[in-house]
């Protein structure tokens, strides 16, 4: 379980970060790839992910594990790319021989690329270097003003929640299995993780390619930061201008989902309006809840959902 415990101060300094930086989403794109949750959504991208990324990417599946507990050099805090690798670079005497045993272990491949990089080999430094760039080509690059529209749908819809309804509903949103007990954050999901904020505040930052419980970081500055999933993943960003506002921050599915459930209806019916599977209504309908947008309630074998208060304000404002 993640517990995050919060001070008063805490609450008065949580703010949003100013943009998407390209090697934490690049990290977490990678991620991503490897994880088998939300085959609904992410499914098609990952076998396209898994065709497009050249073989000369494999060595970063060493560093970067599924489960987003992975080392924080390979994704620094930076604002494009060259700064990134530089940033990288820079770390190389901070590379602590813990840390070579942990990532050793939770490696799939062989150990002996990490031990050279971690011995400062000039020639494993240019293979991780020659890694992110190819992967930054293809996962990135061309994404990135979808990746952007992401980012800045889910500020503002959050920034709105905040203003409606306080820092407590905007941050049990960011999760299922998010809630508060006092002024603790939990999100009951492995690993345990448990930090003290001490008046250091917090730095949400959703991500497009994030799918598991949001995650804690330290940032250079000394404050921490969350990561947590974007409302609209990649997969539903529309390549072309979306036709609304809802549909900018929801994606077109789930805005069409949320629209539906001005009446209530199963998950039945909503899968043969729409015409998608019952998988991926059940994926956007797990969203659209942990968002607060929707409820759902079981009548005997069937599963009701219907929109909420916020979720037909939201639409009587952003159709």
């Amino acid at each position: 379980m993640l517990r995050v415990h919060f001070e008063a101060e805490d609450l008065l300094n949580v703010t949003f970060a100013s943009e998407p930086l390209p090697l934490v989403e690049l990290a977490l794109a990678l991620v991503a790839a490897q994880r088998t949750d939300q085959q609904a959504v992410f499914g098609r991208w990952r076998s396209l992910a898994a065709r497009e990324l050249p073989g000369r990417v494999r060595p970063l599946f060493d560093l970067l594990r599924p489960d987003g507990d992975n080392p924080h050099f390979v994704e620094p805090y930076a604002r494009s790319l060259e700064e990134g690798l530089t940033v990288i670079r820079d770390r190389v005497p901070f590379l602590t021989p813990e840390g070579l045993a942990r990532a050793a272990t939770r490696a799939p491949g062989s150990p002996s690329w990490l031990r050279a990089l971690w011995g400062q080999d000039r020639e494993a430094w240019d293979q991780l270097d020659s890694a992110i760039r190819s992967a930054y080509d293809v996962l990135i690059a061309p994404h990135w003003p979808r990746i952007r529209q992401s980012f800045q749908a889910d500020v503002a819809w959050r920034t709105r929640l905040l203003a409606a309804h306080g820092i407590k509903a905007c941050l049990a949103s960011t999760h299922p299995a998010a809630d508060w007990s006092g002024l603790v954050f939990e999100v009951g999901r492995p690993p345990d993780y448990e930090v003290r904020l001490g008046g250091r505040g917090l730095v949400l930052m959703p991500s497009p390619f994030w799918t598991g419980r949001p995650l804690l970081d330290d940032h250079p500055d000394g404050t921490y930061v969350l990561l947590y999933p974007a409302l609209t993943p990649l997969p539903l960003v529309s390549p072309d201008r979306a036709d609304g506002a809802l549909d900018a921050l929801l994606g077109r599915t789930r805005a069409a989902v949320l629209q539906l459930l001005i009446e209530q209806r199963t998950t039945s019916e909503l899968a043969r309006d729409l015409d998608i599977s019952l998988p991926s209504v059940s994926e956007h309908t797990r969203t659209l809840r942990a968002a607060g947008l929707i409820t759902t309630a079981r009548d005997g074998k069937a599963v009701l959902h219907s929109a909420t208060a916020l979720g037909v304000d939201l639409l009587h404002s952003g159709g």
